[in-house]
């Protein structure tokens, strides 16, 4: 008898966002209530007002869907406050309204936490860290990724496809593994919807070295660019992969603090729409 989890995986890609090598983008929220920089003077207007206008400038510039991030949540906690987790989710439910395409959720760092806003909201994905041990600037940083599974089949999440990020930002791995090894047994062992391979921070160039070495490892899963591609660099980063997740290239002056730039936007999304052509 065949098991359903053997079966190939690359097929729900096109099913949710209707292209090859789609483009998620990412929508940074502004420090939320339980964040060291939450602005309680502006309040949450102020965070929802910012999201919706960064929505609404990836959505016309074309990318194909959206994740929300709490990317200014500095610094990162790997089991999310309760407070910021409800603040989280209802943003993310008055921003939603203005969507049309699919939207995802990546608390960070905190895989159930992402996967709980997801079920909430409506997110038809998230990005986590949720196999490995690390040395991170935020501790040790412990997963157990079958408590994580399971924990989306008992809040009944099952559809919410989970990215893993196999190369953290800001951290290494705690043992001496070839990144190919942890891409091959990552795979087998927790059977993730898509792999994503990143930089050393956000917005810092992922290694296409790197990049193609793990989609040569995997069998049957998506291999996602985590950070650090531009208009420059986006052909390249996809001719290794199968898609990409951006954020800083799309923000005014490229610059991770700011809010995006629909221009940059429309500007990457047309090089990324002529590659598909000769596909």
């Amino acid at each position: 008898m065949a098991l359903d989890f053997f079966t190939d995986t690359n097929n729900w890609m096109e099913e949710l966002f209707h292209v090859k090598k789609p483009i998620i983008a990412m929508c940074h929220l502004l420090p939320l209530p339980g964040d060291p920089y939450y602005d309680e003077e502006k309040g949450l207007e102020a965070i929802i007002d910012r999201a919706k206008a960064d929505v609404r400038a990836l959505q016309e510039g074309g990318v194909d869907g959206i994740m929300f991030s709490n990317e200014y949540s500095l610094p990162y906690l790997t089991k999310m406050e309760p407070i910021t987790l409800a603040a989280m989710a209802y943003v993310i439910g008055r921003v939603k309204e203005d969507l049309s395409i699919p939207y995802g959720i990546n608390c960070l760092w905190d895989p159930i936490s992402s996967l709980d806003v997801a079920k909430a909201t409506g997110g038809k994905f998230i990005r986590e860290i949720i196999s490995g041990v690390y040395a991170s600037d935020f501790g040790i940083w412990n997963t157990n990724a079958g408590q994580t599974a399971r924990h989306r089949h008992r809040i009944g999440a099952d559809d919410v496809k989970m990215l893993y990020n196999i190369v953290p930002e800001a951290a290494v791995y705690l043992a001496d593994r070839d990144i190919a090894e942890i891409a091959k047994t990552t795979e087998f062992n927790c059977k993730p919807d898509a792999i994503c391979v990143s930089g050393l921070t956000a917005g810092a160039e992922t290694d296409t070295q790197v990049l193609t070495k793990v989609k040569n490892a995997v069998k049957k899963t998506p291999i996602f660019c985590n950070t650090g591609c531009n208009k420059g660099n986006i052909v390249r980063q996809l001719s290794a992969s199968d898609g990409a997740v951006c954020a800083t290239t799309f923000k005014v002056d490229g610059k991770f603090e700011n809010p995006v730039d629909y221009n940059r936007v429309r500007e990457f999304m047309d090089v990324v729409k002529k590659y598909r052509e000769t596909l």
